[in-house]
């Protein structure tokens, strides 16, 4: 597996497709914008050269004022460039929205995401468990995330699978990803939310589907539980928190934090 570091850039070494789209969209947009800035550094040489005070074979023309054809290419160029970002980059985003699900005839493994300070609660309501820190799930399976935040404003980032997007309080978004391959990602709050924010880091961990399973039973075994009493201690600013696994969770309290801020009952 890969370390859970940023050590090998992952933006540039995405491992899902979400992330490869993005990778080679931003590459795109570089090379389509590279047809103006490579010409400009040229002529820039170029024209220093020709016109330089001695030996330049550039004409001296004090009188000349205006050209039509350069006119031209300074607005038309720049023009083309931008029209062409911004179909593709229209185009693309309406492809990668990350609510859109990424194959919806396979089975997607859905988990509910909490920010909190700060760290990340990630509630699995299938399974009935939850883990703090620590994101697993299958490698080759779809993964659909309801995403939160009982605090500040932070946004959920796992820049090896793609995707940024904010997590607000008494609201939820949405976001699908898949792991074309097992490893361990780093994720991260990229929104700065105060003291613990750089320590407000997670480990992602796409598994094979055999070690998933392993990964579930030793969940279970946790003595602890996600009762709203522990809930409401959980919630309570601490930096560096360690990974810790819940057995059990009490139902709907993922519907019950986005309540509190939406004038429903509180947890």
């Amino acid at each position: 597996m890969d370390g859970c570091t940023l050590i090998r850039a992952p933006l540039l070494h995405p491992a899902g497709p979400v992330a490869l789209a993005e990778r080679d969209l931003l590459f795109t947009a570089v090379l389509v914008m590279l047809i103006v800035i490579v010409p400009v550094f040229i002529m820039t040489f170029l024209f220093a050269w020709r016109y330089r005070a001695f030996g330049g074979r550039g004409r001296y023309t004090p009188d000349w004022s205006y050209s039509a054809k350069i006119d031209a290419v300074i607005w038309l160029v720049p023009v083309a460039i931008v029209a062409t970002l911004g179909y593709l980059l229209w185009k693309e985003t309406h492809r990668l929205d990350p609510y859109r699900q990424l194959d919806p005839g396979a089975e997607t493994l859905e988990v509910e995401v909490v920010a909190q300070n700060w760290k990340w609660l990630f509630i699995y309501p299938e399974l009935g468990i939850a883990a703090v820190n620590e994101l697993a799930f299958p490698s080759g399976r779809p993964l659909s995330l309801k995403i939160t935040s009982d605090t500040v404003m932070n946004s959920f980032f796992i820049p090896a699978l793609g995707s940024q997007i904010y997590a607000m309080a008494g609201m939820q978004t949405r976001l699908n990803l898949l792991a074309d391959r097992p490893g361990c990602f780093r994720g991260m709050n990229m929104q700065y939310s105060g003291d613990g924010f750089p320590e407000q880091h997670f480990k992602a961990l796409a598994l094979p589907r055999k070690d998933f399973v392993s990964w579930v039973a030793n969940v279970r075994k946790s003595p602890q539980t996600l009762d709203r009493a522990t809930y409401r201690a959980l919630a309570a600013p601490s930096i560096g928190h360690p990974v810790s696994y819940y057995s059990d969770v009490t139902p709907n309290l993922f519907d019950s934090i986005i309540a509190k801020y939406t004038g429903g009952h509180p947890e």
